[in-house]
C-alpha cells in the first residue's frame, strides 16, 4: 500500500508498468508487518531501487548522489532501510521483514524493478533475490562477507543488540567499526570527538541488522545459488583485501555473476558519479 507525504496531496499516474508519485517527499509505504517504509523517488524511466548499508539514510549525500546520477535514465526509488530516517520499526527484528520491506517497494513500482545494494545493503538485496524478490536485474557493491577464513570474525546480531539494550550505544558502535568496518581504533576514539558522533549513536540499533544479515561466516552460497537474474558484482580497486575476496565469493556463488572493478574507488571513498556511470551502463544493457 503506498500513500504520499503526510499532509500533501499526490497525484498517481501509470507509465509503462511503474507508478509514479509526484510532490515532495517523503513518500510512505506500508511492510507486511505494518512498518511505515519512507522513500524519495525522482527521475523517470524503469525503477531502481537504492538499498543502504551501515548508519546511511536515503539523504546521505553519497546515496543521494547515486540517485542523482541515475535519476536521468531511471525511475530511482531510495528509501530509509526500517529504524532510520524517517522509516518505522517494528520488534522483533528479523531479515525477513527487511525482505518483505523491499518487496513492498517493488509493488509500489509496478511490481518488478532493479536493484542496487552497498555493503550490507547489498547483502540484503542478494538475500531478497535469493528469496524469490520480483527483481529484474541486480547490482551489488561489496557485501562485507568474510570469505577469508583468517579475519576475525565481525560482531554478531546478539553481540550488538546486547550492547544497546544495555545502554552501551557508543561501545556498539565501536565493537562494529573497529571488527566490522576494519577501522583503526585510534580513527573511531578521534571520530567520537566530532559533532557527527551523536547521530552515529543514534542509529547503533540499527548495527545488529547489518550483522543479522550479513552474518558471522563466509559467503552463503547455498542461498545465492538460487539468484537467477543477471548479477553485477562492483568492488573498489582500492578498497581491502577483505572486500575484494569477498566481492569475487559472491560473484562465484551467483550463477552467471560477475565482478567488475571501480579504479580509484574503495569501501566507504566512492565516489557516486563513478558507481552512477557503472550501474547506468549495467542496467541499460
Amino acid at each position: 500500500m503506498e500513500s504520499g507525504p503526510v499532509g500533501q496531496v499526490s497525484r498517481v499516474s501509470q507509465v509503462g508498468g511503474t507508478v509514479l508519485t509526484d510532490g515532495p517527499g517523503p513518500h510512505m509505504v506500508t511492510s507486511a508487518d505494518g512498518t511505515g517504509i519512507a522513500y524519495d523517488r525522482t527521475g523517470a524511466g524503469p525503477a531502481l531501487i537504492l538499498v543502504q548499508g551501515a548508519f546511511s539514510t536515503r539523504t546521505d549525500p553519497i546515496m543521494a548522489g547515486i540517485a542523482a546520477a541515475l535519476e536521468s535514465r531511471f525511475t530511482v526509488i531510495n528509501y530509509d532501510r526500517r529504524g532510520r530516517g524517517d522509516s518505522g520499526d517494528t520488534a522483533p527484528y528479523a531479515v525477513q521483514r527487511e525482505i518483505e520491506d523491499l518487496r513492498s517497494l517493488i509493488d509500489a513500482a509496478g511490481g518488478k524493478a532493479m536493484v542496487f545494494g552497498g555493503s550490507s545493503g547489498g547483502a540484503l538485496a542478494l538475500e531478497a533475490a535469493a528469496a524469490g524478490a520480483p527483481i529484474s536485474k541486480l547490482a551489488v557493491f561489496e557485501p562485507p562477507y568474510v570469505a577469508d577464513s583468517v579475519i576475525s570474525p565481525i560482531p554478531t546480531y546478539e553481540e550488538l543488540s546486547a550492547l544497546v539494550e544495555q545502554g552501551r550505544r557508543g561501545e556498539a558502535v565501536e565493537v562494529f567499526l573497529t571488527r566490522g568496518a576494519e577501522m583503526p581504533a585510534e580513527a573511531v576514539a578521534g571520530m567520537k570527538a566530532q559533532p557527527f558522533w551523536a547521530g552515529i549513536e543514534a542509529v547503533a540499533h540499527t548495527l545488529a541488522y547489518e550483522a543479522a544479515v550479513v552474518g558471522p561466516g563466509p559467503v552463503p552460497a547455498h542461498r545465492l545459488a538460487a539468484i537467477s537474474v543477471p548479477t553485477l558484482v562492483l568492488a573498489g580497486s582500492g578498497s581491502s583485501p577483505r572486500m575484494q575476496t569477498a566481492a569475487q565469493a559472491v560473484a562465484d556463488a551467483v550463477p552467471g555473476a560477475r565482478v567488475h572493478r571501480l579504479e580509484g574507488q574503495a569501501h566507504g571513498q566512492l565516489d557516486p558519479e563513478v558507481l552512477g556511470a557503472a550501474l547506468t551502463g549495467f542496467f541499460s544493457g
